[in-house]
């Protein structure tokens, strides 16, 4: 994964997520992340009760989008990404569960589920260097 990709979304705490409803409508919700950059792994926290969870669980198919925390209006900057959310009992799953309470520690107080996500596609838009920059991750690919 590019290194620019990877900095942008280490440095930034909070994802929106859209998911699919059985009629193929969208919805979306938002959320504090933490990311695991070897595995390509975004992990979040949501309580198992919610209309997004019962979305995820019935089609795991995500996309969201990730802003700066700070955002400044003359520099277009984000990512856009897609991907999968895997089982709970996945070697991946316990990886990003690890990575969003060494990140999030005091979230073990909070009720929910740890749910993450496997990245398969990323698009970051970066115009503080060059306007309209664009830099793309395809897992499949390694590289775009």
């Amino acid at each position: 994964m590019n290194e620019s990709i990877i900095h942008f979304l280490q440095e930034q705490s909070c994802a929106n997520i859209c998911c699919i409803d059985a009629t193929g409508h969208p919805f979306c919700f938002s959320c504090f992340y933490a990311f695991h950059a070897e595995e390509g792994l975004l992990s979040f926290k949501s309580s198992p009760d919610t209309h997004h969870a019962q979305l995820m669980k019935a089609n795991p198919q995500v996309a969201g989008t990730v802003l700066p925390d700070k955002l400044n209006k003359v520099l277009i900057k984000g990512i856009q990404f897609e991907g999968v959310i895997v089982p709970n009992y996945s070697q991946q799953a316990q990886i990003g569960h690890r990575c969003y309470l060494q990140s999030h520690p005091l979230s073990i107080a909070v009720p929910g589920e740890i749910w993450t996500i496997q990245i398969n596609t990323i698009k970051l838009t970066d115009s503080s260097k060059v306007f309209g920059k664009k830099t793309r991750w395809a897992r499949d690919e390694q590289a775009v």
